[in-house]
């Protein structure tokens, strides 16, 4: 036969043989970055860090980008997403108090669905009746709030005026998934990770104005949400709170809320 005859194609019994033979490997692989993950929560007490909270977005959206660049074209970034979105979640929840408190408003199942899909089903997951209730849970141990952006309300207006909650997360995560729908918030620190948004808040009246404000000096972004004399910005980049660019850009109130990486497929 010649080099270029193609190999025959393998027998359905043998294609299932194999998957079972990967299911197994797969498998294996779980439980031993499971037990890592005992192991590290074992090294942060012997250090004296034991039941400290351990999310850290800026090193998971580094661990995601890794993956995504190095995967098999045959896996899509949907499911190499959520299978470590859920092998993190995992980890985390055995490192100490971790649990979710979603507000949606009139879009509740659509945010506990962005919640699920971001940390996975490791941490407790409660749904808050006000904007309110969710940030109030934030501010407890191991505490994560998701919260929509909805028409009707300007909540994240509060954060200008909580200097511990920080917008870490906008989901979905992939643009594939639709558009930014909601954000996650924690007392947790915000890093760039090289490829960021910054939720911004301005009560400039003008959309237009403030995006042709911004442009001049050199920043890009444009409106998530706007309710009750405010607007909710993503700004290309990051950008820390006292940036002069933004103290430069219009209206009497204004400020940084968070940063979160871009979404991982654009």
């Amino acid at each position: 036969m010649g080099r270029d005859t193609p190999a025959a194609p393998q027998s359905l019994d043998a294609v299932r043989a194999r998957i079972d033979a990967v299911d197994a490997d797969l498998l294996r692989l779980l439980g031993e970055r499971a037990a890592l993950a005992k192991a590290v929560v074992a090294a942060k007490r012997e250090a004296g860090d034991g039941g400290k909270f351990g999310l850290r977005p800026g090193r998971e959206a580094q661990i995601v980008r890794k993956l995504l660049a190095n995967k098999d074209p045959a896996a899509s970034n949907a499911l190499v997403v959520r299978v470590w979105r859920e092998i993190m979640a995992d980890s985390l929840s055995q490192q100490g108090p971790f649990h979710l408190t979603v507000w949606g408003g009139k879009l509740e199942s659509r945010a506990v669905e962005l919640a699920r899909l971001r940390f996975g089903a490791a941490p407790a997951l409660k749904v808050a009746a006000k904007p309110e209730d969710a940030l109030a849970a934030a501010k407890t141990p191991g505490g994560v709030a998701i919260l929509a952006l909805t028409p009707d309300s300007s909540w994240w207006g509060r954060l200008l005026a909580e200097p511990t909650l920080r917008v870490f997360a906008t989901l979905p995560c992939l643009s594939a998934w639709g558009p930014t729908a909601a954000v996650a918030v924690a007392q947790v620190a915000v890093e760039p990770t090289g490829a960021d948004q910054t939720l911004w808040v301005t009560d400039a009246p003008d959309i237009g104005k403030t995006i042709e404000a911004l442009s001049r000096d050199g920043v890009a972004g444009g409106p998530l949400a706007q309710h009750g004399g405010l607007t909710l910005y993503a700004l290309a980049g990051y950008y820390q709170h006292h940036d002069a660019r933004l103290a430069r850009a219009p209206g009497r109130l204004h400020g940084v809320i968070g940063a979160a990486p871009e979404p991982f497929d654009l």
